[in-house]
């Protein structure tokens, strides 16, 4: 008696899973749309190919707010290490990396050759 009352039970349990996975799979589909659009294609920009050299260059080292001291001392050692490099060292108006600067950047773009840009805490 107890051994036909397990096989009813499996027997129920196999039969409802089977009814559950039919009417699941009747169930209609949903299309959602991104309410922000297609946004437009991302440009590749490609890296600047390596110097040879950095005899001659000049290379700007750009303090954004990473602190007064870090980046004048990473301006020294490489003058030490660069001797044949001019090193400028400049401070990135704004108080954050998004602000923009465009006479750094102009005097950048116009006299030099390179960029160290301090970004982090």
């Amino acid at each position: 008696m107890k051994n036909r009352i397990c096989w009813l039970l499996a027997g129920m349990f196999f039969a409802v899973i089977l009814l559950a996975g039919n009417v699941v799979a009747q169930e209609s589909k949903v299309t959602v749309v991104n309410p922000r659009g297609t946004p437009p294609p991302i440009r590749l920009v490609p890296m600047t190919p390596r110097f040879d050299t950095l005899d001659g260059k000049t290379i700007y080292v750009i303090n954004i707010g990473f602190g007064d001291t870090f980046l004048p001392e990473v301006q020294k050692v490489m003058a030490e290490k660069f001797p044949k490099t001019t090193w400028v060292f400049r401070r990135k108006a704004g108080r954050d990396y998004f602000d923009d600067d465009p006479k750094l950047w102009a005097e950048i773009k116009g006299k030099g050759g390179g960029v160290i840009m301090g970004v982090g805490h």
